[in-house]
């Protein structure tokens, strides 16, 4: 009985041991079965093919094959690529994700490209790059991003780079860069170029830019600011009366002290801004959206009586306390739990307008018109004047 350790053809690693007991025939038998292969042949590690027992000795070193020639250890060294050189398929593993395609693919768009001069076939050495290990099943290991790799894969497969709507061009643009793909580093540039362009068009305004519009623009001049985005910008205590604002994006500007009297701010979103203390006299609010936004003693009050129209008005969780809003238009709008404490809502049309939950404790409602209004949990506690049955139903 000998003792003899196998290896794969063409490999140094994984070895096993067996014991040779009767023929070659069970050797091959038994090796087929822990490596998992079909053994055909049998090789010494100078190449010499072994079919008698007798030429076995104790503690050989062996090879066996699944029918192919004995691989010397310098060319499986040199070259690397045995297996796949057989194939015109590869394996890549990108980032821990594998992707299967073939070396024309790789190497016929983009000749010069990081991945032809690693998959290109032939003797010149000049251009060519050694190729990336591994991975234990196979695939050649590539340490970068899959999700930008995909599209430039497609584009060296068909010759269209597309982008899905979550990809970032900018991120596929570095990668192309670093494969050096150049057909599609020349498209993504101006694209990636494009899209900051856009972005800077759509980038909020801020105080300055205002001031700057606000200057150069005649007294006797429309100032419009329509569907402008003007989010989070600092507005306090500047002069911008009658300024058109419909469809505005105010969402969390700071406008307190700001005069806002004749303003067009119909369907502008306000939702969460700060507007204490300011002057809306005779502002026109038709369905802007107020939601939680601060308007602690604003006035709304115009002494030659032009009404603020804030018909169908979101003022949800909205801070009104404490405002002047004799003569306003609230028609229709939403108040549900809005603070109202202490206002002034003298011959205000509340009629449809949702005050469930609001707090209207302290507040002046003398000829208010509140008929059709939802007044379910609303709190009129220490009114300046009675609220008669006839304000709700006329």
């Amino acid at each position: 009985m000998k003792r003899v350790i196998l290896f794969i053809n063409g490999t140094d690693v994984n070895g096993k041991v067996f014991m040779v007991t009767h023929s070659i025939d069970e050797l091959l038998t038994a090796a087929s079965l822990k490596f998992e292969i079909v053994a055909k042949r049998l090789f010494t590690p100078q190449g010499g093919e072994i079919e008698d027992l007798k030429l076995i000795r104790d503690d050989d070193v062996l090879y066996v094959s699944i029918g192919e020639d004995f691989i010397s250890k310098k060319l499986s060294e040199e070259q690397g690529l045995l297996n796949t050189k057989k194939s015109e398929w590869l394996t890549l593993n990108v980032g821990g994700k594998y992707f299967v395609t073939t070396r024309s693919t790789l190497t016929n768009k983009e000749p010069m490209s990081m991945l032809a001069r690693m998959f290109t076939q032939g003797e010149d050495t000049e251009w060519r790059i050694q190729p990336s290990e591994r991975d234990e099943n196979g695939a050649f290991l590539i340490d970068r991003s899959p999700t930008y790799f995909e599209p430039l894969l497609n584009y060296l497969r068909h010759g269209q780079l597309i982008l899905d709507s979550n990809i970032n061009a900018a991120g596929v643009l570095e990668e192309a860069r670093f494969y050096g793909i150049e057909g599609a580093v020349d498209i993504l540039e101006p694209m990636v170029a494009g899209f900051g362009a856009v972005e800077n068009e759509t980038a909020p305004l801020t105080r300055r830019d205002v001031l700057k519009a606000i200057l150069s623009t005649p007294t006797t001049q429309e100032l419009r600011f329509q569907g402008v985005n003007l989010a989070g910008a600092d507005l306090s205590r500047l002069d911008l009366r009658n300024i058109n604002f419909k469809y505005a994006n105010l969402h969390g500007c700071l406008l307190f002290g700001t005069n806002l009297s004749g303003c067009n701010l119909e369907r502008a979103d306000l939702s969460g801004s700060n507007m204490e203390g300011a002057q809306l006299l005779s502002v026109k609010m038709l369905c802007a959206n107020l939601e939680a936004a601060n308007l602690q003693g604003c006035n709304f009050e115009d002494p030659c009586g032009l009404r603020a129209n804030m018909e169908g008005v979101n003022l949800k969780g909205a801070n009104l306390e404490g405002s002047n809003m004799a003569g306003v238009n609230l028609r229709v709008a939403t108040l549900k739990n809005a603070k109202l404490k202490n206002c002034d809502l003298r011959t205000a049309v509340l009629a449809g307008a949702d005050l469930e939950c609001c707090d209207l404790s302290g507040s002046d409602l003398h000829e208010a018109n509140l008929r059709g209004a939802n007044l379910k949990d609303a709190a009129f506690e220490l009114m300046l004047t009675p609220l008669h049955m006839s304000q709700t139903v006329r």
